[in-house]
């Protein structure tokens, strides 16, 4: 799962750049994974999750279940599981870059 995080992380930062003062919020979150599809393609999501498809679905239906109380994305199409698997991740990329950014700061305050 690393490489999907480390692939996310670095799509994130990619695109921090082009926002306003680096802001690291759920706009950021929305602008980079509801406003289009992460992945586009049946066959390039199959490609993206390749062994990992029965891990990636046990991680959704958990954060649906966890989140919302019950399954919505629809798991025989590939391409909405690869996409809301990249929904999670960035969920989670997000808060990592937020806290080493507070992190960051707090010490460049302390100096």
């Amino acid at each position: 799962m690393n490489q999907y995080k480390a692939e996310i992380r670095q799509h994130i930062e990619d695109h921090i750049e082009d926002q306003p003062e680096n802001i690291l919020d759920e706009d950021l979150h929305f602008y980079l994974f509801n406003t289009d599809y992460y992945i586009i393609g049946y066959y390039n999501a199959e490609q993206w999750m390749k062994g990992n498809v029965f891990e990636i679905i046990g991680i959704i239906k958990q954060y649906e279940l966890d989140n919302f109380g019950e399954q919505y994305t629809d798991l025989s199409c590939p391409e909405k599981v690869a996409n809301m698997f990249a929904y999670i991740l960035g969920e989670e990329m997000i808060a990592e870059l937020r806290e080493e950014y507070e992190e960051e700061e707090e010490e460049s305050e302390d100096a």
